[in-house]
This record gives structure tokens, C-alpha cells and sequence, in this order.
């Protein structure tokens, strides 16, 4: 039996044969469904909801069973026995690293985690108020100026080396940005720490000789990166994906990510889930809550996922997580609420029946303000974690033939050919 799909025009009778593979047709075979003197047929999808726009072998989800996996693992085992750096080694290359290889890998990255001093000034420039990751995009796509050697993105040893660059300033240029907003001097690199704790000493360190961080948090937050590292062709890696098919350099092509998860629809969503707890109040205010929900005068935040149709894992993940932090910052006052929230939502026939599952955002808000985090910096936080998951993406695009520049089709529903009317007629 082959694998095909058989078309019949309706407006012409006439049959054709359509190849699936992978469970999908391409778009481009369409085209041989034409009337004459029309252009062949395309697909209209806004937002790409049913489009595959490429062939990756990354991240792998499956919405329905609420599998999350890395190149194979699954996210519940790496976050429970890896390191963010021992999981950005596997998405960018595929293996999880040998000993030797960490080592060598984690060198690498230490080695690059110090800027230049004009990217400090860069940061300086802005104005205090300015939000965290405005500064961090506009930071890193300057990071072009600094190696325009990262233009030879053909050449495997430059990735390489342009992607290690990357993954160690990303947690520099938050730091500095948090610093920034807050108005104290930028801490520099510590390269005896590991990176989440070199992170955090760069964050808070204030004139003690070093920062000692709490395990227990330095692991929650590796964690939080761990399940933020990649996740298949959402809006932010779409974007990278988008802008890197110019050929342009890594930077400018994840500037362009940080630009699509600063918007609140991706990766602001943390931030919206505390305004809602804060919101609420107290659980007492939770039915009424609930009630507003399902008439469609609230919104609930943190549940429902575009892909997932079962419980985020990462979300259950996160959840252990929160148990640990709070252990040290104590709890969140809005735990209560968010748990009672939880409980009613996975219990009530109208969140269970349109598969309204808590997501990853739902807990994250909490245990980044338990760790003292402004609202503001939580997507800088998401962006940090999703470096890795952007650069394998990227560089999974540079090597694939089939790829070309990004350039979609339109249905055009303006004008057409108008008479230009002088100014002094109209």
C-alpha cells in the first residue's frame, strides 16, 4: 500500500496523488492543483498550528501523553540527574557527554563567561528604569560587533566556538542587566563556581569576600533552566530558526528569540500567573474566582497548554521543585492559593473536559520570587535556560540541505491596480 493522499479537484475532476511521509504532505505539491491560469493551491495556517516547517531531531513532545524529551531523555530523568550544562552538552551534540568531555565542555564555557568592557558600557547607557530584557536583547545581538568572525557560520569549529561564547555570557549580560535596574555595581564572573552558582553570586553577591549560595537553591534554579532548555518549535525558537535562514550570525539570530519571548503570550506568562494568585487574595476568594473563569470574566492563568493536552511535565517537575525552595526562603504566601487553585481546577468537569492542566509557568513565578527575583527578570531567566535549546536549533538549521530562507506566502485581500490621484484632487 502506498503512502499517499488522493486529491480530486472539485472544480476541474481531475485526481492527484499526493506523497505522505512523516505523516505529512508538503505544501509545495500543491501546486500542481491548478486552474488554468491560476497559481497552484497553498495552505493557509496563521501561527504554523498544523505547518512542519522543518526536520529536527533535538526535542521530541507528545502533547497528549505529556512526554517531554532531549534528544531521547526523558526531561524527568535530566532533571533529576544532570546539570544544565551536561544537558546543553546533549542538545547540541547529541550524546550525553563522557567525563572527559564534561570537563572540557564546562572549561570551555567558564572560560568565556567575562565580557568585554564595552558590552559593560553598552549595558551603562541604558536608562535605570529599563526592563531587563530589553537590555539583554539589544546586548546580545551587539555581541555580533564583538566577533564578526561568528559570520563564517559554515565553518563547524566557529559554531562551536561562537555557541560556547554564548551559553557562558548569557548568564553575565542578566546579571548585569538585573544590577543595572537596581542601581548597584555589576559583579563580575567567578569561574571557581559552577554556572548556576557563578549566576547567583553575579546576581546578589554584595561585599562578602564570595557568595556562598544554597545548594538547595543552586540545584532548584539548574533545574528551572534544565526544563526551560529547549521545547520543539515554539514561537521564540521559531523566530531564531526564521531570522538564522538568512545565514546571518548566532547573535543576531537569538537576539531575535529574546525578542519573541519578551512578548507576554510566550514568555511573560509567569509573571501573569502571580498577578492572578495576587489577584485572588485568599482562598476564600477562590469560587467566586472560578465562577468569573467559566462565565469568561477571568482569565486563569498558568493552565492549558498549545501543545500539551495532558499535564505539563515539566510542571510536575517544577512542583518538587518548590517544595525545596521554600524549604530555605519559606513559603510563598500564595502557594496556598495556587495549590488550592490546582486541586479544584484538576477536580471541576469544565477545566478536566478542555484538558486545562497546570503548566510549566503555573509554579515557576513562585519559586523565582521566593528566590527573590524581580517580575521583570523571570523571562530574562526563561531566555538564560533556552540558549542551549536556541543554539542547537540553530545549528541543526545551518546543516540542513533542505532548508532555505524563510519566506512564507500571503493571501493578499487588498487593492489592486488604482489610478493615483493628484493631492489637489483628493
Amino acid at each position: 500500500m502506498t503512502d499517499s493522499l488522493t486529491i480530486r479537484d472539485n472544480r476541474t475532476g481531475r485526481e492527484f496523488e499526493v506523497a505522505i511521509t512523516d505523516g505529512t504532505i508538503r505544501a509545495a505539491d500543491l501546486k500542481q492543483i491548478a486552474v488554468e491560469g491560476e497559481p497552484g493551491l497553498a495552505t493557509y495556517d496563521p501561527g504554523f498550528v498544523n505547518t512542519a516547517s522543518c526536520r529536527s531531531a533535538v526535542t521530541y513532545i507528545d502533547g497528549d501523553a505529556g512526554i517531554l524529551e532531549y534528544r531521547g531523555y526523558p526531561i524527568e530523568q535530566l532533571a533529576e540527574h544532570s546539570t544544565f550544562l551536561e544537558v546543553a552538552y546533549l542538545l547540541l551534540n547529541g550524546e550525553l557527554p563522557t567525563a572527559a568531555e564534561l570537563e572540557q565542555w564546562t572549561h570551555d564555557i567558564t572560560y568565556h563567561t567575562f565580557l568585554h568592557e564595552n558590552v559593560k558600557q553598552l549595558i551603562e547607557g541604558f536608562r535605570y528604569d529599563a526592563h531587563p530584557m530589553g537590555m539583554l536583547m539589544a546586548s546580545v545581538s551587539a555581541l555580533s560587533t564583538f566577533y564578526p568572525d561568528a559570520r563564517e557560520i559554515h565553518d563547524a569549529d566557529n559554531r562551536k566556538l561562537q555557541i560556547a561564547r554564548l551559553i557562558a555570557k548569557m548568564p553575565t549580560l542578566g546579571a548585569f542587566a538585573y544590577r543595572h535596574q537596581l542601581g548597584k555595581p555589576y559583579v563580575y564572573p567567578d569561574n571557581r563556581l559552577s554556572y548556576t552558582e557563578n549566576f547567583l553570586a553575579m546576581l546578589f553577591k554584595m561585599s562578602e569576600p564570595s557568595y556562598q549560595a544554597d545548594p538547595r537553591l543552586v540545584k532548584a534554579l539548574d533545574i528551572l533552566l534544565i526544563l526551560h532548555a529547549d521545547h520543539e518549535q515554539n514561537c521564540s525558537t521559531n523566530a531564531v530558526r526564521s531570522v538564522g535562514s538568512s545565514e546571518v550570525d548566532p547573535y543576531s539570530a537569538v537576539g531575535a528569540g529574546i525578542g519573541a519571548l519578551f512578548g507576554p503570550l510566550h514568555g511573560g506568562a509567569n509573571e501573569a500567573v502571580l498577578a492572578m494568585l495576587r489577584r485572588i487574595g485568599t482562598t476564600d476568594n477562590i469560587p467566586g474566582f472560578i465562577e468569573g473563569v467559566k462565565a469568561g470574566k477571568e482569565k486563569l492563568m498558568g493552565f492549558g497548554h498549545r501543545v500539551y493536552k495532558n499535564y505539563d511535565p515539566r510542571a510536575k517537575i517544577i512542583k518538587k521543585a518548590a517544595d525545596d525552595v521554600f524549604a530555605v526562603t519559606g513559603v510563598n504566601p500564595l502557594l496556598e492559593i495556587a495549590l488550592e487553585l490546582e486541586k479544584i481546577a484538576l477536580e471541576d468537569e469544565y477545566f478536566v473536559k478542555r484538558k486545562l492542566y497546570p503548566n510549566v509557568d503555573f509554579y515557576s513565578g513562585l519559586i523565582y520570587e521566593a528566590l527573590q527575583f524581580p517580575p521583570e527578570m523571570f523571562t530574562v531567566l526563561f531566555a538564560i535556560g533556552r540558549t542551549p535549546g536556541w543554539l542547537a536549533q540553530w545549528s541543526e538549521l545551518v546543516q540542513d540541505k533542505e532548508q532555505k530562507i524563510a519566506r512564507p506566502k500571503q493571501i493578499y485581500t487588498g487593492h489592486r491596480t488604482r489610478e493615483f490621484t493628484p493631492i489637489s484632487e483628493r
